[in-house]
């Protein structure tokens, strides 16, 4: 799964697309995806291509934050949580530094 979403992001010019494995710091996921586009219409694209990919694999998102709006969308499918945001909003909450003490991948080869 997290392999589709990372596809569906890049398909979609996802940029700064990071994959940090939070299993050993949360109980929340296995995984958080992280990437951001450079408008609200480039983020709602990035998520419809990752809920696409990932239904017709049979992944079920069990919920979508923040879609209309489009400043951070989260998608949450139980073991992997996708966020995608505006360039902006990414800089300002900062994940990758909240989460630093999950290992971070920057290419999903790696995993």
């Amino acid at each position: 799964m997290v392999k589709l979403a990372y596809q569906a992001l890049s398909d979609k010019k996802g940029e700064d697309i990071k994959i940090i494995d939070i299993q050993s710091v949360s109980v929340l996921a296995d995984y958080f995806i992280i990437a951001d586009g450079s408008n609200p219409n480039q983020v709602q694209a990035m998520a419809d291509n990752v809920e696409e990919i990932l239904e017709k694999a049979g992944c079920e998102c069990k919920q979508i934050e923040g879609y209309q709006n489009a400043n951070w969308i989260l998608m949450d499918y139980k073991d992997v949580i996708v966020h995608i945001f505006c360039r902006e909003d990414r800089l300002f909450y900062d994940l990758e530094r909240i989460w630093r003490d999950g290992k971070t991948f920057v290419d999903v080869n790696e995993l």
